[in-house]
């Protein structure tokens, strides 16, 4: 008899236990199909929303919608109207579609560069003549070594100042005149093209490039993985047929 009881009350212990995992079960279920199915309408982008536009900009261009998204689909910081985000600038490109979200806009947008400079470098800019700069070979991503034309204690010179620099943009081309006088002091007045070109160097460098642009003339020789360059001493007119 004890034990028909016995049984009986483990029957009843499993059957409760059924129940409760098969209520656990289902509301887990219509948890999992609220997600599913049930939509927030959002903040999208119709348009795309450049850098340093702002939130108002973007609203009163018709470049934002509220979109419905279903819940397993929302963003962090997702928005349902732009109150929040008021003033507030993109930080970065938004394309069409892309919910609008808290961590893409802020007070200020940094401005982008044009010129991707090596980690730990800086970037200077030249302006070259046409045979300074290799007829025009010289473009981004040209490796050149770097001599100067100069004067020292009125003896010219010409001597290597950097044996290799990469070259990371090139700029406008404009006229320069230039004005000569030969040995008679007769003077010749011609037009000669310069052209920007920007490297990449570091602090030292950049001082050496400035200070020899401002105190004689650059020129770049174009460099191969086959170009021999090295230190050495100035070819001046005493050293020139040695």
């Amino acid at each position: 008899m004890e034990r028909r009881r016995f049984l009986v009350v483990i029957a009843a212990i499993v059957a409760a236990l059924g129940i409760v995992l098969v209520l656990v079960y289902v509301r887990g279920a219509d948890h999992r199909a609220e997600n599913q199915f049930a939509t927030v309408k959002v903040l999208t982008a119709t348009s795309q929303i450049n850098p340093g536009e702002t939130i108002d900009q973007a609203s009163s261009g018709g470049k934002l919608a509220l979109t419905p998204v279903t819940r397993n689909q929302l963003l962090n910081g997702y928005q349902t109207s732009t109150a929040s985000l008021a003033g507030e600038v993109a930080l970065t490109t938004i394309y069409p579609g892309e919910q609008i979200i808290a961590s893409k806009f802020g007070t200020t947008a940094a401005p982008v560069s044009a010129l991707t400079i090596p980690n730990g470098k800086i970037a200077i800019s030249v302006n070259l003549t046409d045979p300074a700069r290799v007829a025009g070979f010289v473009s981004p991503g040209s490796y050149v070594a770097v001599f100067m034309n100069g004067v020292e204690g009125g003896q010219p010179y010409s001597r290597l100042l950097l044996p290799k620099v990469q070259v990371i943009g090139t700029g406008s081309t404009t006229p320069v005149s230039t004005t000569t006088t030969d040995n008679q002091g007769q003077q010749t007045t011609e037009q000669l093209p310069k052209t920007l070109l920007t490297l990449a160097v570091d602090q030292q460098d950049a001082q050496k490039v400035l200070f020899a642009q401002g105190n004689g003339e650059l020129a770049f020789a174009l460099l191969t993985d086959n170009s021999k360059v090295a230190p050495g001493p100035a070819t001046t007119l005493n050293s020139l047929f040695k």
